[in-house]
Parts: structure tokens; C-alpha cells; sequence
């Protein structure tokens, strides 16, 4: 027995796995716990023993999700950190395994309580799982990647649902199938017959609601605006080789030009565009502005900004040339991908300031910038930014009527990596009721509609400019409105079953469905 239950927790990794792009599909998450949730609910020896059963049997589904959503990582490592493969295999695995602890401090937490509430304490399993994703994407600076919600982002029926609970409503309701599944496995009965319906309900509840809010089309008011998405197709190895700059930046004013001739009136370049500082390059900044005051469009583009002074401080930014060729706005990247932009627990770790040098040679912006587009205003987030559903939420709080998003997914080759970002930033879409138009170096660049429809979309690793139609809209989701219930909700929930739990020293319970 105890072999199937760590048979059942690898089965959930394989399956969490493959609930996400390019490789999988998002029904496999539909069952992906149920595996683990079963294996959790096998009796144990005590209370403290459960415990730490449950942690490192959700451990291993852990870091099996994440090998086989992150296993990226160590090519990127080894391409671009100039790390050995050996090194690099490694430090992929560390990052799985570190991030597989957060699953299996919130399932730990089930156990527990499931060894005290008997079937009944099923109930907890959804909101450890909620929570402990929650936790994940905001520890440490978070890193809130495949959320378990995010895999249903192409089912729009159901994807409907992040409007009103945001993706990790969305990884609720899955949550609670798999548990149901589960439920209904160990009943019998009545009670088996009555869990059966509740999951038919669960899901056929949010999908039908998700289909007629797709079939009212509300959200699409407003004139049309058409944008142009310049994917360049900049191969990593010439972005920063001075010998390949100015090619770079005459691709970059062809490509737009083209754009323009096919009805642009906002253009989009991803990030770190241009192959020089924008601000320190005289040649570089004269030819952006003179490109936008020629077309008479506004210009959206990724570059490094260099703030000087006694501590000279860099920045990944974005910057807005109005069509009058003046910058309009610069927004300075808030979110950092850790250990490629900057060292986790620097400020902890001070006493080894080289490393931290090295690793960390960007500074954090501080606020969301606003970027006005005639009267209208859009915001941007860079690249590893918009996997972040806050960033999003407060920028339409702050007044954005269209999300933007610039990228280089250029470091992630023919992964899943780009997949899996090009559907995070469709979440926001859906999440914030507004329209979202992506840029990336490499692809995939896209315009997805208020309803996570994809209305444009290019292919990785080929030159292409895509101009489609988006619309600036006002209204605001219930989402947008009131955030983050469901998570913080199952945090408490979880938190009650645990006191409980330690409230009740040496008791279990046995009882059953």
C-alpha cells in the first residue's frame, strides 16, 4: 500500500504536468489531485506521522509538476548562464524541488486535518491547495507561475469564472472536482449519488454562465483602435553584439513602417528593443523619435534606462514616444525574475555584495505608470510581470483601459515557456475585462479580446507584424473590483481547521462519507 500511495502522488505530478502548454491539455487537471488527495487520505500512524506523510508525498507530486513545467530552466541556465549541463540540470532541480514546498506545507495541513475530521475533513483539501499556490506567488517576491487555475485559460466557458475570482478561483473550482472525485470514490449511496450531482452542478453552473457572458458580448463597446505588434525575431546571441545594432534597429523602423501602412496607429516593440539605451544613445533615440513624428503614431518599446547619480542605478523599462517624437511616459519594471534580474534576499544579504552585484543589475520601479494613447490610457507590464494577477488588478484600479505587455521569450527557445506565458498574460485578459496586446522578440505575440479570445497571434521564432483591433474599455470586472476573495477565503479556512486540529492534541477521526 505504501508503494501505490507514492505511485498516486507521482501519477498527480505527471498529470498537474500535463494540465499545461505546449504538451498538455488542460483536462488532465480536471483530475490531476484526485491521485494525491487519495494517497493523502491513507491512514498513517498518528497525527504528527500524517503530517509529514502528507508533506513528502505532496512533495514528490510537486516536483514532478514542476520538472515537467519548469524543465526549461536548466537550458537557459546552460545557454545563458554560461553554466556547466551538470550545473545547470541542478539548478533546475533545486528550483523544482524549492517550489514543490509550497504545495506541500498547505496538503500537510490537510492531512492534518483530515486525520482529525475523518471524509468530512475532504472539505479542506481545495483551500490548501488555493492557499498554498497563493503563498507561492507572493513569498520571496513570488513566483506565481502555472497556477493550477491557469491551465483552463483556452476553455472560455469555464475561464469565464476569473472575472468574478480570479485565477486562483479558478484553481479552486478545479480543486474541488478533483476532491468530489475523490468523495464520491470513497461513499456509497445516497451520499455517494448526492456528491455526484454537486460535482455535475460545480461544473456546469460556472460553464453555462461562461457561455451566455461569451454569447452577450458586453464588454466589446467602444470604437475600435488598431495597434501594430513588431516581433522582430532577434536572435539572443545578436541582441547586445554591437557589430548586429544597427541591423537591429532598421529591422525595428522597417517592420514598423509596415505596420503603419496596414492601418497601425499605436505601435508596440517588445522588450529591450532597441540595441542601445535609448536615453544614452543620441543615434538610437533620434531615430525612434524621428520614426514616430514621420507616422505621427505613438511608439511602446522595451529599453534599459540608466539612472544616474553617486550609485548609478539601471532599470528595465518601457518607454512611450508620443507621436510628436517626445517621451510620454517611462514605466520601470516593478517584478524582477529572481536570479536573472536580481538576487533574492539581497537586503539580507549584504555581507556578500559581490554576488549580489553580479546577479542583481537592475533596480525595482517603484509605481504603475499610466501611458497615454490619444485620450485613453494603457499600461504595460514586462515580460516576467504578467503572471502577476495584482499588477494587473491595480492597474485598471489606477485607470488603464487597455493592458499591454512587452517580452523576450527569446531566452526560452522552443520550450513550453513561451506556451505557458503567452496563456498567463490571456488570464489578465479575462480576469480585468480588458483587451490585452502582447509584443514578443521572439513570439508569441498576440491581441487577446476581454473574454481570453485570441484575436491575433504569431508564431515563435519568425519575423511577423500584427496589426488587429483592440478597444479601450472603462467597465470593471467584480474581480477587479473586490480581488483576491477566494484565496485569502481559503487561507482562513485552512487556518480554522488547524486550530481546530492542535486544539484537539492526540484525537482522529474516522468517520467516513
Amino acid at each position: 500500500m505504501v508503494r501505490v500511495d507514492w505511485l498516486l502522488a507521482g501519477a498527480s505530478g505527471v498529470l498537474l504536468a500535463l494540465s499545461f502548454p505546449k504538451f498538455g491539455h488542460p483536462a488532465c487537471a480536471w483530475v490531476a489531485l484526485a491521485p494525491l488527495i487519495l494517497a493523502i487520505r491513507s491512514r498513517g500512524a498518528g497525527r504528527t506521522s500524517g503530517i509529514r506523510r502528507s508533506f513528502l508525498l505532496t512533495w514528490v507530486a510537486g516536483f514532478a509538476y514542476f520538472v515537467g513545467t519548469l524543465y526549461w530552466i536548466g537550458d537557459v541556465l546552460a545557454q545563458f548562464g554560461d553554466l556547466p549541463r551538470p550545473a545547470a540540470l541542478l539548478g533546475m532541480v533545486l528550483a523544482a524541488g524549492y517550489l514543490a514546498i509550497y504545495p506541500s506545507l498547505g496538503m500537510a495541513a490537510f492531512g492534518a486535518c483530515l486525520r482529525v475530521f475523518g471524509d468530512r475533513g475532504l472539505v479542506f483539501a481545495p483551500a490548501a491547495w488555493v492557499a498554498a499556490e497563493f503563498l507561492r506567488g507572493h513569498a520571496l517576491s513570488g513566483f506565481p507561475w502555472v497556477p493550477l487555475g491557469n491551465s483552463q485559460v483556452e476553455v472560455l466557458p469555464i475561464a469565464q469564472l476569473a472575472s468574478v475570482v480570479g485565477v486562483y478561483g479558478l484553481s479552486a473550482l478545479v480543486a474541488i472536482v478533483n476532491t468530489l472525485i475523490v468523495a464520491m470514490m470513497v461513499s456509497a449511496g445516497r451520499a455517494r449519488l448526492a456528491v455526484v450531482v454537486a460535482g455535475v452542478c460545480v461544473v456546469a453552473v460556472p460553464g453555462l454562465w461562461g457561455a451566455q457572458r461569451i454569447a452577450r458580448g458586453d464588454l466589446i463597446t467602444g470604437d475600435p483602435f488598431v495597434v501594430g505588434l513588431v516581433q522582430a525575431n532577434i536572435a539572443q546571441a545578436d541582441k547586445w553584439d554591437p557589430r548586429h545594432a544597427r541591423r537591429i534597429l532598421t529591422t525595428y523602423l522597417a517592420m514598423t513602417r509596415d505596420v503603419v501602412a496596414r492601418g497601425a496607429r499605436y505601435v508596440i516593440w517588445p522588450e529591450s528593443a532597441t540595441p542601445e539605451l535609448f536615453e544614452e544613445d543620441a543615434a538610437t533615440g533620434a531615430a525612434v523619435r524621428d520614426l514616430a513624428q514621420e507616422l505621427r503614431v505613438p511608439i511602446l518599446f522595451g529599453s534599459d534606462q540608466l539612472q544616474r547619480g553617486t550609485s548609478p542605478r539601471y532599470y528595465n523599462a518601457a518607454f512611450l514616444v508620443g507621436d510628436d517624437g517626445t517621451t510620454r511616459a517611462v514605466y520601470r519594471k516593478m517584478h524582477l525574475v529572481p536570479f536573472g534580474e536580481f538576487f533574492p534576499l539581497q537586503k539580507w544579504l549584504s555581507w556578500f555584495a559581490p554576488l549580489v552585484e553580479r546577479q542583481a543589475p537592475f533596480a525595482e520601479g517603484t509605481s504603475i505608470v499610466m501611458l497615454p494613447v490619444g485620450t485613453h490610457h494603457a499600461t504595460t507590464a514586462i515580460c516576467y510581470e504578467v503572471v502577476f494577477p495584482e499588477l494587473a488588478r491595480q492597474a485598471v484600479l489606477d485607470g488603464s483601459e487597455l493592458l499591454t505587455t512587452i517580452t523576450n521569450d527569446g531566452w526560452y527557445g522552443r520550450s513550453s515557456a513561451p506556451y505557458q506565458h503567452f496563456a498567463m498574460a490571456s488570464m489578465r485578459a479575462i480576469e480585468q475585462g480588458r483587451y490585452l496586446a502582447r509584443a514578443a522578440n521572439t513570439g508569441i505575440s498576440g491581441i487577446v479580446d476581454p473574454y481570453g479570445r485570441v484575436v491575433q497571434r504569431s508564431v515563435i521564432f519568425e519575423e511577423a507584424g500584427l496589426v488587429g483591433e483592440v478597444r479601450f474599455l472603462q467597465a470593471r470586472t467584480l474581480y477587479a473590483s473586490l480581488g483576491d476573495v477566494v484565496p485569502w477565503t481559503a487561507c482562513g479556512m485552512l487556518g480554522l481547521g488547524l486550530l481546530v486540529v492542535f486544539a484537539r492534541p492526540g484525537r482522529s477521526a474516522r468517520r467516513t462519507l
